[in-house]
């Protein structure tokens, strides 16, 4: 299943989408079916358009960010908290070494504020290689190094190494969380994922408590033509189409009980 997620996802993002009604233009060109070739083409080139010069992307991302709005303080307590991994450069630190972070940076950011303001809760870091080779290290290994770093005793890790996918986070988190009385966790992540990562968790019986972080958006768009930033603009419709479509399958599926988890 995970292997079909994959490239399910790999054929159905917008700019694999745009590739393959071209090529199937040209095929019906190739056998002279005009109109069908006029109307694949067509498509992708809305698909192109709506994906590189409006905001629309943002505006889907924007909707998943609201849903579990930023709290207001910190909480007066915390006995642990989970983060979840994609915040890596995985090829990268696995080549190199170090603790290349990408743009998601804040999710560790944040746990290690948050470690260094709760001194006793744990942080269980959940993130193996979600690649299709596996042949990289994940984030909870490169975790372990970036909390190191800060003074954060190991002892106070628990790295859950085996995941590659949202499901297989909470599942293993559930098996790892088992029989440790340490009450409701804080979940790390990004707030556009926040929707789906709750209903999984949720799902799985783990009791969480949600904690954006990484929002990518201002939460004030409406849809709108924008010329100025086409590599960004797909960068966030990609992003938001992934989660939706998640959502979507993972209700189909029935790994979560709401396609729209709410608070």
């Amino acid at each position: 299943m995970f292997v079909v997620s994959k490239l399910f996802w790999n054929a159905i993002q917008p700019l694999s989408l745009v590739f393959l009604l071209g090529v199937l233009a040209l095929a019906l060109i190739w056998f002279r079916w005009l109109r069908p070739a006029m109307a694949a083409l067509s498509l992708s080139l809305l698909i192109l358009f709506l994906t590189l010069y409006t905001t629309l992307g943002s505006v889907l991302l924007q909707s998943l960010e609201a849903r579990f709005p930023r709290p207001a303080g910190d909480p007066s307590e915390v006995s642990c908290m989970i983060v979840l991994g994609g915040a890596f450069e995985t090829e990268v630190t696995t080549a190199r070494g170090g603790m290349d972070l990408n743009q998601a940076a804040d999710r560790f950011v944040e746990a290690l504020r948050l470690a260094m303001r709760y001194p006793e809760a744990s942080i269980l870091v959940s993130g193996g290689d979600g690649s299709l080779s596996g042949a990289y290290e994940g984030d909870a290994a490169a975790s372990i190094r970036f909390f190191e770093a800060f003074n954060i005793p190991r002892d106070r890790l628990i790295a859950e190494t085996a995941s590659r996918n949202t499901d297989e986070n909470a599942q293993n988190s559930r098996e790892l969380l088992s029989g440790r009385d340490l009450g409701p966790c804080l979940l790390i992540t990004s707030a556009f994922h926040m929707p789906r990562s709750v209903g999984l968790f949720r799902k799985a019986g783990v009791e969480v408590a949600p904690w954006p972080v990484d929002f990518r958006t201002a939460g004030n768009l409406s849809v709108a033509l924008d010329f100025t930033q086409p590599t960004l603009n797909a960068q966030q419709m990609s992003t938001a189409v992934r989660e939706w479509v998640g959502l979507v399958a993972y209700r189909i599926l029935g790994r979560i009980d709401d396609v729209f988890p709410a608070p």
